[in-house]
């Protein structure tokens, strides 16, 4: 019990930072704050849900710290990565779904298979022309998007300021060679709950 109250401590400690100081937010360090076209508030909703459902993730299994990523764009749950089973990948369904404020759920983690060196390395190789494509191109805002690959699909998850922005992404994505599918949950700036006035 005594290590379990310590766990939980530590895991919230770490969890927990300046929200609205830091530059660290949903989309990694090096986005400040004032270029994310989510409300403040929004952002600091999102924040606190993206800590909550990764500490609830922690304390049912250390190993998904490392294997599932997730994401929270205006209340929406995004989960990628790998578990063992179906079984677990419906817990991290309802794990998600009991988080207070989710939307909605989206859950594109995978079951895990053996090991494969060169499949990984094309879904690196994949993930990282993708991002140079979109960092290079001036018509879309690199820094609102998150990029997973696997078994050569690419996963975009981000907020667009325009459709056309939204398309030329996703545009991007299926010029790579070797991508099989492109699968985009990207949310137009109008469709947020509270927008940046």
């Amino acid at each position: 019990m005594k290590n379990k109250t310590i766990l939980i401590t530590l895991t919230f400690l770490v969890l927990t930072g300046c929200i609205g100081i830091s530059s660290k937010g949903i989309f990694g360090s090096g986005v400040s704050v004032a270029f994310d076209p989510r409300s403040l508030g929004t952002q600091i909703d999102d924040s606190v849900m993206q800590k909550n459902l990764s500490a609830r993730l922690i304390l049912r299994d250390k190993s998904y710290l490392l294997s599932v990523n997730t994401k929270v764009l205006d209340g929406r749950i995004f989960l990628t990565g790998k578990v063992e089973s179906l079984e677990e990948k419906l817990l991290l369904t309802k794990l998600a779904w009991e988080i207070k404020g989710a939307r909605s759920v989206r859950n594109d983690i995978k079951i895990k298979e053996e090991f494969n060196f060169k499949r990984s390395a094309k879904d690196i190789l994949i993930t990282s022309q993708l991002r140079t494509a979109i960092i290079l191109n001036k018509n879309i805002k690199a820094t609102n998007y998150e990029i997973d690959t696997y078994k050569k699909k690419i996963y975009v998850y981000g907020i667009a300021l325009t459709s056309e922005e939204k398309d030329l992404v996703i545009s991007e994505a299926k010029e790579i060679l070797d991508v099989d599918d492109v699968i985009a949950s990207i949310i137009l700036v109008e469709d947020l709950r509270i927008q940046k006035e």
